[in-house]
Formats: structure tokens, sequence, C-alpha cells
């Protein structure tokens, strides 16, 4: 399900339904929340006080999509053709370099920064980096001479590229001249890797335009979680996309079954996360502020139904971006999502008989500005194996999901 709407849809708070002063008590970090701030592009009739939101939101009308008559083209950004350095800004910290080179400059081909990156061009405060660093605020990034790969001819797709378009064009929730919105499938990747043959980013060479340019990645989601992708399919809808992630403008919802019934039902998680690598493996742990690469994460959480105590779905808002942030949330307040191979930590836990031992983590909802105006709001289904433990457990759906009315920050 998906819109493009004018305005930006309704936002409430579920600070509403509280005495005004009164601290959160779901709030893990030990700190208030900071309030949402007003908004003047509030929908007309939308409660700007402390009145109490609904128990039931009123069903979701679907609206035609919107595109405007007459079109402003931003210019897009050149490539630089000589040797800079940048400094690193506080939005853009523990950002992988390879995302760091995406968001600044789009145009830019994956296959372009690994050729950089592995002759060494690329230097952070005067040291070569791997692609996969991350990056720390106010570091110096040199950055070589860019150029775009030149376009590929465009021609008549074969048989298994035909099949690849049809499957994306299946996968599809929204789609416009700019913005193509994908619901992933659980266990596919977004992008290449080790033993990694077929990906997202692969499989979108078949969607060339007549110039050969190729739509691009806005951002990523794990491979075994399924859900909303975001793609830009011009340089321009790309850099007003990634603009958008890096000024937190886009709103992200997932859905998650996890161990137990989290208390309180609703709630805030503020940690630190940092990686820690080991021989075959790496995994976010929850840091201490100042440790090496650690970085600030916050999450909301609230609880939708439960199955007992022995297990709840939850709604999840991420107000940060880090890796494995919500998987590595929930584990460490004790409720691990089901299914997860890297943090379901908890001993002598049995697997319901139905559910399978997949993970069961969905990026159900994204909301973002469009780049030429208006809103993408678009929703993605469960997967098959989530599904079937929605419809064992008694689940439904289509209820209220609470946690529209997290703040913002």
């Amino acid at each position: 399900m998906s819109r493009r709407d004018r305005g930006p849809r309704e936002r409430s708070r579920h600070e509403n339904d509280r005495p005004k002063g009164d601290r959160p008590k779901g709030d893990r970090s030990g700190a208030r929340p900071p309030r949402a701030a007003a908004r003047s592009d509030r929908a007309p009739g939308q409660r700007s006080g402390g009145g109490k939101p609904p128990r039931f939101a009123e069903p979701r009308r679907e609206k035609p999509a919107t595109v405007r008559s007459e079109r402003e083209v931003a210019p897009e950004p050149q490539l630089p053709t000589k040797v800079q350095t940048v400094v690193v800004t506080a939005d853009e910290n523990d950002m992988r370099i390879d995302r760091f080179l995406e968001a600044r400059f789009p145009g830019l081909s994956f296959s372009h920064i690994q050729r950089i990156v592995r002759k060494g061009e690329l230097r952070v405060n005067g040291k070569r980096a791997d692609s996969k660093d991350r990056l720390e605020e106010g570091q110096s990034v040199r950055i070589p001479p860019l150029r775009l790969d030149a376009p590929k001819t465009v021609g008549v797709l074969s048989d298994a590229a035909q099949k690849t378009l049809a499957a994306l064009k299946e996968m599809t929730l929204f789609e416009d001249d700019d913005v193509l919105v994908l619901n992933k499938p659980a266990g596919l990747a977004v992008q290449g890797g080790s033993g990694t043959t077929r990906h997202i980013d692969q499989m979108l060479e078949v969607m060339r335009d007549a110039k050969g340019q190729k739509p691009r990645l806005v951002h990523r989601i794990d491979k075994e979680t399924s859900g909303c992708l975001l793609v830009a399919k011009t340089r321009f809808a790309a850099t007003h996309l990634t603009g958008a992630f890096r000024h937190r403008s886009a709103r992200k919802i997932y859905w998650a079954l996890v161990a137990g019934v989290p208390k309180p039902k609703q709630g805030r998680i503020s940690t630190y996360l940092a990686k820690e690598e080991s021989e075959d493996d790496s995994i976010m742990r929850i840091a201490e502020h100042g440790d090496e690469g650690a970085s600030h994460a916050v999450t909301y959480y609230a609880v939708v139904e439960t199955a007992a105590q022995k297990l709840a779905w939850v709604s999840l808002k991420p107000v940060t971006g880090r890796t494995h942030q919500l998987r590595a949330h929930m584990a460490h307040i004790d409720h691990a999502i089901v299914g997860d191979p890297k943090y379901f930590n908890k001993q002598q836990w049995d697997l319901p008989g139905g559910l399978q031992n997949r993970l069961h983590l969905l990026a159900r909802r994204i909301v973002i500005p469009h780049p030429r105006g208006g809103v993408i709001d678009a929703s993605a289904p469960l997967p098959p194996h989530m599904q079937q433990s929605w419809n064992l457990l008694g689940f439904d759906a289509k209820r209220f999901d609470p946690i529209e009315n997290a703040p913002e920050e």
C-alpha cells in the first residue's frame, strides 16, 4: 500500500496521554525524551495540544498519486575534478565511507567507489581507508577526482533480464519518474558481498534508462529483513532523498515478533552502540559514551498485541539509523527478535510450534518528502513466514499501530 500526498501525514505524539511534566515511564536511558517540535505544516484539524489520542486510528483512505504539472529540475551535483578535502559533519557521524560518498555524490557508482578505495586514493585523516570503515564527526576525508562511469548502452533485454524486471515489478509498492519503493523479500541481499551472487543492486541493472543511468539505492536493510526499500531513479532524486535521511526527515516504522512482553508497553531505548569484530562474524554491542567507535542510538517501541506472556508483536521507530540497531536494542532489553541468528540470546527458550526460525522483522512503512513536493508514504505487507506466525498467534495486522504517536526526535 502506498500513496503520495501534497503535505506530510498528520503526526501525533504518544506523550499526549500523559499529564504535562510527567517523565515517560518507558525511557530506558533515564533521560526525558525531547518534546516534538510544533509543525507549521500540520494537516487541517490536527490537534496541537495535550488532548488524548484516539485508541484506534481512522481507517486510512487511499489517495491518488499527485504529480506536479510543472516540474522544477534542480541542477545535478557536479563531481570534483581535482583533489578536495571535506570534513565529516555531525549528521555523517558513524556513516560508512561508501555510503558517505554515495550521499555526497549520488551519481557515483558502487564500482568506482570500490576502485578508488582499493587504490588508496581515499584517505581519512591522512590514512588509507576501507570502504566499510565508519567515519567520525570532525575527521578530514581526502577525495580524489571523481567521474561517472560511462553509461551502458540500453539494448533488447535478454530472457533472464526480462524475468528480473518482472520480479522487480512484482516487488514494487510505489513508482513514479523519480522514485521507486520496493518490498524487498527476506533472504535477498540489498548489495553484493562475500558469496552473494544475486542482490537488489545487481537486479536494478535491468532498469537503466535511455541515457544508460541505473536507479540508485538510497538506504539499506539487512538481508533477512523484509519490507520497504527506497530507490532513486534519477540523480536529482538521489540527492534529495539521501539528504532527507541525513537530516532525519524520513520516518521509518518496523514490526517485529519478540520473546516475552516488554514492560512498560511503550518506551524509549537509548544506548551507545559499537561494532565488535570476531574471526568469523561481527555484531553491535552496547557501549559507553566515549568508547572507540561508539555512536548514540535511539529507538521507540510499542507493544501492539501479545500471545500470553510468551510473545509480543512490537512496533519500532528508530530515530537514529545504526547498523543492527533494532535487533541489538531489543536484545538489550531482554526481548530479542524471534529468529535472529545474531542477537537472540535467551537461554532455554523454545520456539512455539508452527513458527519458522527466521528473523521476524519487517520494514513496515516509510514516509519521506518527495523530491518534487508532497510526501511518499509506502507500507509493506507481512512476509510469508511472519504472516504464518500472525495467523497462528491470532494477531490482526489491521490493528491500530500505537507507534504512530512516538516523538519524531
